[in-house]
């Protein structure tokens, strides 16, 4: 009864309406299960050097001349197999941009609900940050959290507390647009009368934003989270290929991507061709899953 429900939903019909939203579902189930299996599934461990074989550095891809069945799209520079290291690079990337999203969602869902509910000064203050911020690119922004965090930090914990830097510097660039939306929602939530109510019962302002006004208000922000982590796997990528994201040492596809480019006119183009094409492939099926889902959620487009 229940399947049933759920495979006559409105959700459900625009889904299965759009050949393109099928295949990009099925693209991104692929990503994310390659990186989430890659510790087992992936035919060699990119980070075990002992493993490692020099002598098989730029091997080229099994259907070149000089390529192998082992390694079907090749080896870099220091003998690792590309196809795992897209692997386990992709579950670095992914998880940058989950976490940086949860971060930034977090971040502006709270900021929007104070600002809109209680309005006046406070909401004054967080809408001119907000309104700077915009002012700046994002990747700009996350350049400058990572380089005051590289600055504070100790130099012998650059890179164990890399990955953490990065992703609060990719959440603070991205809270705008939640905490605007959230902002502009709560704005009409909070004059009508279901909160009139819980107010004239004594409820207190937390938890009639809680309780009352998030639930209300969720509905933009789910469908904004989406598409922000294409875009939040795009700006780790930029800052990992600009040497201020993931360490080598745990090589995201940035990274990969910035590796391979040193090669690139020498004649080794697999080593950041296949990386730079995962990324290209993750990140678009993830915009157009969002795109479908912003779309299918907007009663005009009905």
């Amino acid at each position: 009864m229940i399947l049933r429900q759920l495979w006559e939903h409105d959700l459900a019909w625009s889904f299965r309406r759009s050949p393109v939203t099928i295949v990009a579902a099925v693209l991104t189930l692929i990503c994310v299960g390659a990186a989430l299996l890659a510790p087992w599934i992936s035919p060699q461990d990119p980070f075990n050097m002992a493993a490692l074989n020099l002598n098989e550095a730029f091997t080229p891809p099994a259907w070149e001349e000089k390529g192998v069945a082992q390694y079907p799209l090749g080896t870099d520079n220091q003998g690792r197999d590309i196809l795992s290291t897209i692997m386990h690079g992709a579950r670095i990337s992914l998880g940058v941009g989950l976490a940086s999203v949860f971060f930034a969602l977090i971040l502006g869902v709270s900021l929007g609900l104070v600002a809109g509910y209680f309005g006046g000064r406070i909401d004054a203050i967080i809408m001119r940050i907000a309104d700077v911020q915009l002012s700046f690119p994002a990747i700009l922004i996350a350049l400058l959290i990572d380089g005051v965090a590289r600055v504070a930090l100790p130099g012998d914990q650059h890179d164990q507390l890399a990955i953490p830097v990065l992703v609060l510097a990719i959440g603070f660039a991205g809270w705008v647009q939640y905490a605007r939306t959230i902002r502009g929602s709560t704005m009409v939530e909070k004059s009508k009368e279901y909160v009139q109510a819980a107010r004239v019962i004594g409820r207190r302002p937390l938890a009639i934003m809680i309780s009352h006004v998030l639930p209300n208000v969720l509905g933009p922000v789910l469908v904004i989270a989406t598409i922000h982590i294409a875009t939040a796997i795009i700006t780790e990528a930029t800052l990992s290929f600009l040497g201020v994201g993931v360490p080598a040492t745990r090589p995201s596809l940035g990274t990969l991507i910035r590796i391979g480019n040193e090669f690139l006119y020498s004649g080794e183009w697999w080593i950041t061709v296949f990386p730079g094409v995962a990324l290209v492939v993750l990140v678009l099926s993830v915009n157009l899953l969002g795109d479908w889902l912003r779309d299918a959620l907007n009663p005009k487009l009905r």
